[in-house]
């Protein structure tokens, strides 16, 4: 299915680019006109996935974040973080609930936060190549509230 637009963003792994990220993408949604939960949701799962970029990805350098998001015309939307850094080793467990690599104030909860807000998350990686997050958003839209 071909994208009825599309933008890609590059950024650094550094903590100050998270908020940029989330406003970017959630800017690019308004043309699919989504209520103030969508585009909040939109916002906290970006946040999660480039949060985990910026942690976990390259935990001692600062590296590059990618990020293409793709509108199609029946209101979804598809957002791809993604990286080139240390790769994930087992990500059936990275997906798990209160699961961290790093311990500390880190609770886990990052693909849990995404998943509960997007429709679809689909996580791909190789250890020593990077990791793409890819988030699947329904926008059914301020019109779909006033229908009775």
């Amino acid at each position: 299915m071909k994208p009825s637009n599309e933008m890609r963003l590059q950024l650094e792994s550094r903590s100050v680019n998270e908020g940029y990220a989330r406003v970017a993408v959630a800017a690019f949604a308004a043309a699919l006109d989504p209520t103030l939960e969508e585009v909040n949701d939109i916002k906290t799962a970006v946040s999660e996935a480039v949060t985990n970029c910026i942690v976990h990805a390259y935990p001692n350098e600062v590296g590059k974040i990618y990020i293409r998001v793709r509108l199609f015309e029946q209101g979804t939307m598809e957002i791809q973080i993604h990286d080139r850094g240390c790769g994930i080793a087992d990500i059936r467990k990275a997906r798990e609930p209160l699961f961290t690599t790093l311990g500390g104030d880190r609770a886990g909860l990052g693909f849990s936060v995404m998943e509960s807000f997007c429709d679809k998350v689909r996580v791909r990686s190789t250890v020593g190549k990077g990791t793409t997050v890819t988030l699947v958003k329904s926008i059914r839209g301020r019109d779909a509230t006033l229908e009775p």
